[in-house]
Order: C-alpha cells, then sequence, then structure tokens
C-alpha cells in the first residue's frame, strides 16, 4: 500500500446565515493580515493590498467599477452564482483566487429575477455537488442561504431598478428579471463586504448593468469580468445547457458560429473597408437561421457604454447579443464586434 503525503484541500465552510458569514469573514480577514505581517503570503494568490481596476474580457471599454487606491488588508473577492456549477462557474473562482487572499461563492437561487411562468421550481439545485467541485479549488467559504434568510419580510419592498437598458433585450423578454437581479447583487456585496466581485461575460447586458449600478452609487466594489468558456461546439456553458438533447447541443452552435460569422464580417476583406453593424447581422443570420433546431428571438448590435443599438455607420467595438430558444431551451450569447479592423475574437 502506498500513502500520499500530499494535502487533500480542505471542504469549503458552507453557511446558510448572514450572521455568521461575517464573524468568519472578519476572522478570516484577521488571520491573513496576520500572515502578511509575519511576511508570508495572505491567501493563496498572495495578492493582498494590490487595488485593481475592473476589466473587460474583451477589452471594449465596458469596465466600469473599480477600487480606489492601496490597502494593505486582505481582499475579499467574491463569485455570485445561482448553482449548478459548471467548468464556466469554476473559471470565474481560479480568476477569483488570483484577485484576493479571501474567496466567498455564494450559491442562491434568487426569486426575484424569475418571473411568472419561468424555471424557478425547476432551476436546477445541486448543493452538494457544488461543494464538491469548490473543494477542489481550495474555496474556503460558500455562502447558501435560504430565501427566508435573504429575504426575512417576504420579497423584498426596495428594489434597485435596471433604468431604460434593462427594459431591453432580456428585460424585454424577462420583465422585471435585472431589478431582481441587481437588488440581490447589491445585498451580496453589502453582506459580504467585498472588494472585488467576479461575473462571466456570457451575460453582458446583465455585466453592464451591474458595472453601472457600481458606477452609479459609488460601491467600493471593483468588477472583474472573465471570458466566456465554451464547449467544443462553440456553445457557451450555461446550467442550463443541461436540459438540451446532444442533437440540440450540435444545433445549439449555430449561435457561437453566427456570431464568428459576424465578427469576421464587421472587419470586412483584408484589403477593403470595414462592413457595418446591418452587414453583421446578416451574416449571423444566414448561419442561425439555417439551423432548424434554433428559434431565435433576438439579433442586436450594441454599443458598449450604453446597450443601445448602434447605427450602421458606427465605427469602434461594438457587441453584439444573441437569444434563442433551442428545442424548449432559452440560451443567450454574445461577442465583440471590430467594426474598424480585423475579425475579433469571440469569447
Amino acid at each position: 500500500m502506498t500513502t500520499s503525503n500530499r494535502a487533500q484541500p480542505r471542504a469549503p465552510q458552507v453557511i446558510g446565515s448572514i450572521v455568521e458569514l461575517r464573524r468568519l469573514l472578519a476572522e478570516a480577514r484577521q488571520q491573513a493580515s496576520a500572515r502578511t505581517a509575519l511576511g508570508g503570503p495572505a491567501g493563496p494568490a498572495g495578492l493582498a493590498g494590490s487595488a485593481g481596476r475592473a476589466g473587460s474580457a474583451d477589452g471594449d471599454g465596458s469596465d466600469v467599477g473599480r477600487t480606489d487606491g492601496a490597502s494593505d488588508a486582505p481582499r475579499v473577492v467574491l463569485v455570485p452564482t445561482m448553482g449548478a456549477l459548471h467548468a464556466g462557474h469554476l473559471s470565474l473562482v481560479a480568476r477569483a483566487q488570483e484577485l484576493g487572499a479571501i474567496v466567498v461563492v455564494s450559491i442562491f437561487v434568487n426569486p426575484l429575477q424569475f418571473g411568472a411562468g419561468e424555471d424557478l421550481d425547476s432551476y436546477p439545485r445541486t448543493l452538494d455537488a457544488d461543494v464538491a467541485a469548490l473543494a477542489t479549488l481550495g474555496v474556503a467559504f460558500v455562502f447558501a442561504p435560504t430565501v427566508q434568510e435573504m429575504y426575512p419580510h417576504g420579497p423584498s419592498a426596495t428594489r434597485i431598478t435596471a433604468g431604460d437598458a434593462g427594459a431591453l433585450y432580456e428585460g424585454a423578454a424577462r420583465p422585471g428579471h435585472f431589478d431582481g437581479m441587481l437588488t440581490v447583487v447589491a445585498k451580496l456585496f453589502n453582506i459580504v463586504g467585498c472588494d472585488v466581485a467576479v461575473f462571466g461575460q456570457k451575460d453582458a447586458q446583465q455585466v453592464f448593468l451591474i458595472g453601472r449600478m457600481v458606477a452609479d452609487l459609488n460601491l467600493p466594489v471593483a468588477i472583474e469580468i472573465a471570458p466566456t468558456v465554451r464547449e467544443t461546439t462553440g456553445l457557451a456553458l450555461s446550467s442550463r445547457n443541461q436540459y438540451l438533447t446532444e442533437a440540440e447541443k450540435l444545433g445549439a452552435g449555430a449561435l457561437s458560429a453566427g456570431l464568428r460569422a459576424a465578427a469576421a464580417s464587421a472587419a470586412g476583406a483584408s484589403e477593403g473597408p470595414s462592413a457595418g453593424a446591418q452587414a453583421a447581422v446578416a451574416a449571423a443570420h444566414g448561419i442561425i437561421d439555417a439551423q432548424p433546431l434554433v428559434k431565435l428571438e433576438y439579433l442586436v448590435v450594441v454599443h458598449p457604454q450604453t446597450f443601445l443599438p448602434v447605427d450602421d455607420d458606427f465605427r469602434g467595438t461594438a457587441r453584439m447579443l444573441v437569444a434563442a430558444y433551442v428545442g424548449t431551451t432559452r440560451l443567450i450569447d454574445n461577442a465583440p464586434l471590430d467594426l474598424n479592423s480585423r475579425p475579433a475574437r469571440v469569447s
């Protein structure tokens, strides 16, 4: 029999109480500060005290939030999720570990962001598997509150509104969704007291609205945007992908293929000028509309600073958004469009 001296990762502490989470985080900050004072790393990343600007996964200028100045205190980094974790979520956690000494992953299926007839009741809840996955990364804290803990007096009467941009695209398809999302994100920021929060670029409109909320309300949180993780077919990873049949998964690859066609069209031929937004949309339609399993809901090119549709004569980096049903499953995706030069990478 052989034995290994390799230390096994400790299981995360799963906390359901706001009061208990705050107590544990206060202790973790003190311990990390003590290690730093003794000359050791504050935590897994060893990056305590390095304040950072929020980053866009594609460099399109959509980053908004930031921390101000440097601090000797270890940074707390939050990764908000609704659970049913996949490799895309785990990539956010890995990025969080690079950014701060103390990482908190929240798992909460927020009822405020689900409308009538949506999949709140059937949304996958896999807490044990999620915690096991996070243990392999050495995550210390998992905040998994109940609805009662988050909303002890029923649905929150005080909510953050997403404004005009929140009523477009996903907001038009899911009225009230973004108000509920922003409200729970603001609550999580306040509960955790995080310095940085990490989100995925796949939910582009969500990322834009969170960044704007941070800027508008002067929240002391830096927003880090991580690239979309994709399957080999190009399909963006999503917790809802598990609803798809194998045939539907293959058909859903038309969404990312359409985005790639749009990016190539936007850049235009190497010897000619850049094509406009309308040509990019037409190129994407040519791919997506040819897939019979895909029912397109919207396909639009937006300005990264306003999320309003761009005119055909717009030049610069824009973003294409797409939403579609594949079978009974609703999927979204997006990609940057460089309307000036070479094709942009779908990420």
